[in-house]
């Protein structure tokens, strides 16, 4: 049982420790490399620490892991600023495995399936298992709230057999927080993009 404990502790460890050190690891390449690789190598990371520990140690390694993303290769660089959504759509659809990704003010219209907070996705009231059958075909809706309050939506449509691991996952879902509380505090400049 120490083992066990031992382990789990190492990879909360990981989960704080190894995105910043990836992200430092990966700044020198920052204008060479696109977007989603650097994302999708911060991807394997959380992963990384899921697998060496649990998936408490991997939701909190992809906290430190979006919030590096952000700070380190979103413009504008070294700040914990989004000056639109688009700037997060790229980090989404690398991440994601996605052929599309747009973001859309306002209200909601029709019942798409949704990514949810947790990680999971929604059809109706109905959880579908990604693992097994890859992202749903149609467009998948990311929604973004800041303050409690709703302000949009990411629309994201998957390439096909797209199976982003939970991981992944919650990372885009902490990426769509970051945009929803960047919107609540009015650091956001809106565009249509």
């Amino acid at each position: 049982m120490n083992r066990y404990l031992n382990r789990d502790r190492a990879a909360i460890a990981a989960a704080l420790v190894a995105p910043v050190v990836a992200a430092a690891i990966l700044l020198p390449l920052r204008s060479s490399w696109s977007n989603t690789n650097v994302a999708l190598v911060l991807v394997v990371v959380v992963v990384a620490v899921a697998a060496i520990g649990n998936r408490v140690a991997g939701a909190l390694a992809a906290v430190p892991a979006a919030a590096w993303f952000g700070f380190f290769f979103t413009v504008p660089y070294e700040r914990f600023a989004i000056r639109s959504p688009a700037d997060v759509t790229t980090g989404l659809t690398g991440l994601l495995n996605l052929t599309q990704c747009r973001f859309e003010y306002g209200s909601l219209l029709g019942r798409p399936p949704r990514l949810e907070p947790d990680g999971t996705v929604m059809i109706g009231r109905h959880r579908w298992e990604v693992e097994r059958w890859g992202l749903p075909s149609e467009e998948i809706e990311l929604r973004t709230f800041g303050n409690g309050q709703y302000y949009g939506r990411f629309m994201m449509s998957a390439k096909p057999g797209s199976r982003p691991s939970l991981q992944a996952r919650l990372v885009a879902v902490t990426l769509a927080d970051q945009v929803g509380r960047a919107l609540a505090t009015g650091q956001v400049v809106r565009s249509d993009d």
